[in-house]
């Protein structure tokens, strides 16, 4: 099967492109930046070809030959605070590939949401229902979609940024410490994009993706403090503090945290249905997964060798 893909030199797509490749696909894979890329542009069967999402000669390109289409695209934050970038990424973007698809005769489309579009009031929330809303409407596609939960696994942006904070002072004051989260593993959301593209009896539906179980905020950072060997005092903020924190946030550089998440953070990202299941696939945990990626960097584990390497040499 050939496969063209967007969103793919993500988090994700380091995790799904190889797998793809391991399972015999030919894979096109847009990205914004090639050089940056190297370690992806040695798989078999993995051709990056660089472009935006937006250059619709680009797509129709790409497409070409194309069996199915992975749209992996999406951003946690915006430049701004008025839903514009979020729309213009997670709508727009949609629209163009629906577009390109369309001209280019590829009618199965597999869409990666997120748990909780459409539910809540964070611009995020609202630009991943509205995308979803355009796949829906589209009858000629044979789509699918997921909705993970957090996703996590070597080199996430959720355990390793809060071990990163929580290196820097004895104390971390959190946000929405109570907000709940069930996190899920990127190789399960990868094995599962896998058997849908495999699987044509999972066009027309929609998967929750989520990990074993759930956890709330102040939980899985004190996990994360435990894991990677340090002791942290974590105050959870009352509400009018973490708005103010999200406020405040907002005008730092990469917006660490941001109102947008803040609000956000007021639906629970957690699902009672397993997509993970229904397709076949056992959901790892985080207890099974995180500590063999921090770990390997805690204050704990540098003694541990420093110990090892005096005694046995």
């Amino acid at each position: 099967m050939k496969i063209f893909l967007t969103g793919a030199t993500g988090f994700l797509g380091h995790h799904l492109l190889p797998m793809l490749s391991t399972a015999g696909h030919d894979c096109v894979a847009l990205t914004r930046y090639k050089a940056g890329c190297r370690e992806l542009q040695i798989l078999p069967r993995v051709t990056l070809r660089q472009a935006s999402v937006f250059d619709d000669d680009a797509l129709r390109a790409g497409m070409q030959g194309a069996d199915a289409i992975v749209n992996m695209v999406g951003i946690l934050n915006e430049s701004g605070r008025n839903g514009r970038g979020f729309h213009r990424v997670h709508v727009e973007g949609v629209e163009k590939l629906i577009a390109a698809a369309r001209d280019s005769g590829v009618r199965r489309f597999v869409h990666v949401s997120a748990l909780g579009a459409g539910e809540g009031r964070s611009h995020y929330q609202v630009s991943k229902g509205e995308a979803e809303e355009r796949i829906r409407a589209a009858e000629d596609l044979d789509w699918t979609i997921f909705r993970p939960s957090v996703v996590f696994g070597a080199g996430d942006s959720f355990f390793n940024r809060f071990a990163a904070l929580l290196k820097l002072a004895p104390l971390l004051p959190l946000a929405c410490p109570e907000a709940r989260l069930q996190p899920v593993w990127v190789d399960d959301v990868a094995a599962a994009i896998l058997r849908a593209l495999e699987d044509d009896t999972t066009c027309g539906e929609t998967y929750p993706l989520v990990g074993p179980r759930e956890y709330s905020l102040r939980e899985l950072v004190r996990f994360t403090a435990d894991t990677a060997g340090l002791r942290r005092r974590i105050i959870g903020l009352p509400d009018v503090l973490a708005r103010l924190q999200a406020a405040v946030m907002d005008f730092v550089p990469g917006k660490p945290f941001s109102t947008d998440n803040y609000k956000s953070l007021q639906t629970p990202n957690t699902s009672a249905e397993n997509g993970l299941e229904a397709l076949g696939i056992r959901p790892h945990s985080i207890e099974s997964v995180v500590p063999t990626y921090l770990c390997a960097h805690s204050p704990r584990q540098a003694r541990l060798d420093a110990c090892r390497r005096r005694f046995v040499g």
